[in-house]
């Protein structure tokens, strides 16, 4: 129990303990720990001079052991009422800062591991024919992104512009995306690095891996489609990931680790080896704040372990601050679906929303906000906060002429 006044359901109390970077008017951004509605100003409480500074990706790479120490020490000052007079005027009301982005994004890697949503993409595309690919059920599938435009969550996101072509257009034209879409995401943030040549086995997954975020990688459909055979995604997918604020540590998840689904056929050794590293996570998605899907990222077929253990078995490093993400949570029901592509069907099925307002794709002035929760100990439950961010228009290029639009 914390001596702070906090409901007793709060999903920031001292079973979760994620870490945040913010600043105030008075304060440059530092590293902080959410406790209920408050931040807690690490650099005040502790000495070491790695929480005074922007990002966290200091105290990453510090490791799994100071890790642990960290948040014993946290709790410590948080539940003995001899640390009040210390740790009080260190608290900062989240109403009075203003959150960045906690970590200094490396190197970005997207996977594809959800079968729901990879079936689902395959019968849109690949009608009467396997809708998941050859390869899907034995290793899994995954994009380098771009790490240049991971973004906080609040950041508004603009309507991207790129070439288009529909199917029965002779040629393609360029002008702003006319099918942007969401992916409701889980993101894992690598915390110690790796040496070249040197892969990351299943079960060092926590020794590596610091937290969790909300991610949502926004999508320009249209401009994939056209553009992504033969090498993939590109700038259907560049121009925005938003990721949460707060960064969930490992472990504060220990009672949400559940087995994930069962793998047939079973994957090659290196994916095998350690502990399942299932997660139950809750996710839902608000549209203009009505409530459009809850996500189960219980259903994922393939785990964060195993995602970075593909990632790293050819011999790639790892650096602190690294963002690898689960690519979209879908589930077996249809208001499990994390993308608009799927709600809608690929645009063949309106989505009506409470207001009267009806979508397929995101229109201007649109916010798409995913937030989470997870099991914590003893019945209560641990907040990953929220992902949010609302559209703006496409931004006008003038050396563009009318005819290229």
């Amino acid at each position: 129990m914390t001596w702070l006044d906090l409901p007793q359901d709060s999903p920031f109390g001292v079973a979760n303990l994620p870490y945040g970077v913010f600043s105030t008017p008075d304060t440059a951004p530092r590293v902080g720990v959410r406790i209920g509605d408050q931040v807690l100003d690490l650099a005040a409480v502790l000495d070491d001079p790695v929480f005074a500074e922007p990002t966290l990706n200091s105290f990453l790479a510090q490791g799994r052991a100071r890790w642990d120490e960290v948040r014993a020490r946290v709790t410590e000052l948080l539940t003995d009422e001899r640390w009040r007079t210390t740790v009080e005027p260190a608290l900062v009301a989240l109403d009075d800062v203003r959150l960045q982005l906690p970590f200094a994004v490396g190197d970005y890697v997207d996977f594809y591991a959800s079968e729901h949503h990879a079936g689902n993409i395959g019968r849109m595309f690949r009608p009467g024919s396997d809708p998941l690919t050859p390869n899907w059920k034995h290793l899994p599938i995954g994009y380098h992104g771009r790490s240049g435009t991971v973004a906080v969550s609040g950041t508004p996101v603009a309507r991207p512009n790129g070439q288009r072509k529909a199917p029965a257009d002779a040629l393609p034209s360029f002008g702003p995306c006319l099918r942007l879409d969401i992916e409701a995401e889980v993101g894992f943030v690598v915390g110690t690095g790796t040496e070249p040549g040197r892969p990351v086995a299943p079960a060092e997954f926590a020794d590596h891996v610091f937290g969790v975020c909300l991610v949502n990688d926004w999508s320009a459909r249209d401009i994939q489609a056209w553009e992504y055979v033969p090498l993939g995604p590109f700038l259907g997918k560049s121009f925005a990931t938003s990721v949460s604020a707060w960064i969930v540590p490992l472990a504060a998840l220990e009672s949400a680790r559940t087995a994930p689904p069962a793998q047939q056929p079973e994957p090659l050794p290196y994916l095998t080896d350690g502990q399942p590293w299932g997660l139950d996570l809750e996710l839902e998605v608000l549209l203009n704040g009505h409530l459009v899907s809850r996500p189960p990222y219980a259903s994922m077929y393939w785990t964060p372990a195993q995602m970075l253990a593909h990632m790293t078995v050819n011999g790639a490093s790892v650096r602190p601050g690294d963002l690898f993400a689960s690519g979209t949570v879908s589930g077996p029901d249809r208001d499990q679906r994390g993308s608009l592509m799927e709600l809608s069907w690929g645009g063949q099925e309106p989505i009506t929303l409470p207001d009267g307002s009806v979508r397929t794709f995101l229109e201007d002035g649109d916010e798409v906000v995913i937030r989470a929760t997870a099991p914590g100990p003893h019945g209560t439950r641990i907040g990953l906060g929220e992902v949010a961010g609302r559209i703006l228009p496409a931004t006008t290029h003038p050396h563009f002429s009318k005819e290229q639009s």
